[in-house]
């Protein structure tokens, strides 16, 4: 490898908002996550809802819009 054109690897320590923790290898040396294999829908079996940023609540806004909108139409 050429000197000083590749970042410095880490082993990273990965934080789950559910409390998971972990070790990683990564070019920063922590992360902090939303989901993971610990607690994602798709691993556990379980629904549990994600809303990030509020997304959800901005498509249930649009949806009652439209929904308004047809009814006056």
């Amino acid at each position: 490898m050429k000197k000083d054109t590749h970042p410095q690897y880490f082993k990273a320590k990965a934080v789950c908002s559910c409390g998971n923790t972990f070790e990683i290898g990564a070019t920063v040396s922590d992360y902090r996550l939303e989901i993971c294999s610990n607690c994602h829908p798709m691993y556990t079996g379980k629904m549990k809802m994600v809303d990030t940023a509020g997304r959800l609540d901005r498509f249930k806004m649009r949806l009652e819009k439209a929904q308004t909108k047809e009814k006056t139409n």
